[in-house]
């Protein structure tokens, strides 16, 4: 299933400017949707939470999500600016404090740029 299969179940115009991303099932009196309110997804996620990782209550939320999320495009390999146009950000700062690097990424870097830099000393040398 994609996307644009589920659209037209709930507005008659998905790409009418203003559509609603997340339709709420209550029609405006124009008969459009109405965007889902702000609590819904936060309060959806906590009763999933509750029911099927209780021990995570009041710990998982949408912006612990949002960090996380941030964190594995990163790792996936998404650029810094990408992720900062995905999450909404002005400024690059605001996107890297969303990115929890894991130590053994670092470690990682470290080694390779290591062996890069021994490298170019061969060619040096030789």
């Amino acid at each position: 299933m994609v996307l644009e299969d589920v659209w037209g179940q709930f507005d008659d115009d998905y790409t009418r400017p203003g559509a609603p991303l997340f339709p709420s099932e209550r029609r405006c009196a124009d008969g459009s949707s109405r965007r889902v309110g702000d609590d819904a997804p936060r309060n959806g996620l906590a009763a999933a939470v509750e029911a099927h990782l209780p021990g995570w209550a009041e710990k998982l939320t949408p912006h612990v999500l949002r960090h996380f999320c941030a964190s594995e495009l990163y790792s996936g390999g998404l650029d810094l600016v990408a992720i900062q146009a995905v999450l909404g950000h002005s400024w690059i700062a605001m996107a890297m404090r969303y990115v929890h690097v894991q130590q053994t990424r670092v470690e990682d870097a470290w080694l390779a740029g290591q062996q890069r830099a021994a490298k170019r000393l061969e060619g040096l040398m030789g």
